[in-house]
């Protein structure tokens, strides 16, 4: 898909404050990250409130704070909003959010009236709240069973989840399908995402890293274990008892 050769609409851009992995508190809780480039963030409609009010597509843009494109769509009335961009929508098309017959790519609907085994994404998991999974670039996920509660829903992941079916989800995939196939190409792209460099544990110092020390080139010689001498690999960290009961099939192997 070839994208529109424009600026981002104004109104709806706003200054992103670099906080370097850092969380609410200002503890750093994604590590390996600062240093990038300046970008402004587009404000994206998650909830598609605008029931039953068509739009139309006007045009279709490159967003550097996700991996899918976004598209720009403009109401009768001249409100402008910007959209996760689904693979095959072209400008000019017109999309809807409500209830509808037409089962095409940036349609929104509930649940309980898309089709089974429809690929959606941009999916609620609670209504109202907003698409809060299956937002990147190339992916979908497909509605394999419904009842009058819940939908089974079969995630990227290979997870079946359960999901109300008043939550509201977006027809089609997402663009960009080639992005995981994208080399960065150099180290210095990296750090202009924001991407430090990673030093692997064997290669530290006993003190430093659980893995480091040794005379020469040395395996781990021990269980994989984190920085702070935690299990690394094979734990598992998942603490939400509560949803595990909606988790119809896990994507793990067992």
């Amino acid at each position: 898909m070839r994208l529109s050769h424009t600026k981002p609409y104004k109104g709806l851009i706003e200054i992103l404050k670099n906080r370097s992995g850092r969380d609410n508190t200002g503890t750093i809780s994604v590590r390996h990250r600062g240093g990038r480039q300046k970008r402004y963030y587009r404000i994206i409609d998650f909830k598609r409130d605008r029931r039953d009010d068509p739009a139309k597509v006007m045009s279709i843009e490159y967003d550097p704070n996700r991996t899918a494109n976004i598209a720009l769509v403009e109401y009768k009335d001249g409100e402008k909003r910007y959209i996760l961009h689904p693979d095959g929508l072209k400008e000019g098309d017109a999309i809807l959010a409500g209830k509808t017959d037409k089962i095409k790519p940036g349609n929104a609907m509930m649940l309980k009236d898309i089709p089974l085994g429809t690929e959606i994404h941009n999916i609620e998991l609670y209504p109202g709240k907003g698409g809060q999974i299956v937002r990147g670039a190339g992916s979908s996920a497909v509605i394999v069973a419904k009842d009058a509660t819940y939908a089974d829903i079969k995630l990227p992941s290979k997870e079946v989840r359960k999901v109300s079916v008043v939550c509201y989800a977006t027809v089609g995939r997402l663009s960009n399908i080639g992005h995981k196939l994208e080399k960065i190409g150099k180290a210095g792209r990296s750090r202009l995402m924001g991407i430090r460099p990673t030093v692997r544990g064997v290669a530290m110092h006993p003190g430093a890293h659980p893995h480091g020390g040794g005379e020469g080139r040395s395996s781990q010689g021990m269980h994989p274990k984190t920085k702070w001498g935690k299990p690394a690999r094979g734990v598992r960290t998942r603490k939400n008892k509560w949803s595990s009961a909606l988790i119809v099939k896990s994507r793990r192997v067992h």
